[in-house]
């Protein structure tokens, strides 16, 4: 079974923790080539790129089962655009996101635009699939289960609806809802960016776009579902026990 090593972030700005991404993304796409990882330190913190740095030295140093890494945060209020998204789907221009206190990125995620803020929790698997004998379509349907799985501990039956990614509700009404984005790069099967599951998210940040490019359908979280306040450790706990179940891998804590 291979090893993936894991990250508690705890809130950190999406910029940093992007740039965070692509260091251990660049790292582990050197390792399988057998180069020394050029990375992308710009913008990091002297704290993250520590952190960094010292992941990616334990993982040159690993057996040859280590698989990558496991990040998960919490952003303050951001909109990212993926590449082949389209800005009209934005429903407020730059100025106006950042009177609200908001900041936007363009990535080079698939999916058109999201939002992160506080009570959401972002996961960022960085993986090399071969690693865990996975193709990227079975990855990111695992990525869907982990999320389903979660959801149904907590009482809330969720699924898929075919032609969009991540994880829906009410998948048979005519304005499903939507609890969970899903967004991946990757490249000779290592890949980078993830999902985020709404607990707590204040929903009203939705009303500034078309979530992921749907003007029907909206946006849910755990706690609007559930009608109470779910612990956002506990929601951790869960994501990590059905991501190492469903990839069959060893999530362990650094």
């Amino acid at each position: 079974m291979a090893n993936v090593a894991y990250r508690d972030l705890g809130r950190m700005a999406y910029g940093e923790c992007w740039q965070l991404q692509q260091t251990l993304f660049d790292a582990l796409l050197a390792r399988k080539s057998g180069k020394q990882a050029a990375g992308s330190s710009r913008g990091v913190s002297a704290a993250a790129l520590c952190g960094a740095e010292t992941a990616v030295a334990a993982h040159e140093a690993a057996d040859a089962a280590s698989a990558g890494w496991l990040l998960a945060v919490e952003h303050p209020p951001v909109y990212t655009l993926g590449k082949s998204g389209r800005e009209a789907n934005m429903l407020a221009d730059e100025a106006m996101l950042r009177q609200r206190g908001a900041e936007f990125h363009r990535i080079d995620r698939g999916g058109d635009v999201t939002f992160h803020g506080p009570g959401q929790l972002v996961v960022y698997p960085i993986l090399d699939l071969e690693k865990i004998g996975l193709g990227l379509r079975d990855y990111i349907d695992r990525l869907e289960e982990a999320v389903i799985r979660t959801v149904a501990s907590y009482g809330i039956a969720a699924g898929r609806i075919a032609g969009a990614s991540g994880v829906w509700l009410g998948t048979e009404e005519r304005s499903p809802r939507k609890i969970c984005a899903i967004g991946v790069r990757s490249s000779r099967y290592v890949t980078m960016h993830g999902f985020a599951l709404n607990v707590s998210t204040d929903l009203g940040w939705f009303e500034l776009i078309n979530p992921c490019g749907f003007t029907d359908r909206g946006a849910t979280s755990l706690e609007r579902e559930t009608g109470r306040r779910v612990a956002m450790e506990e929601v951790k706990d869960l994501v990590v026990r059905n991501l190492s179940e469903i990839l069959k891998i060893e999530i362990y804590k650094k």
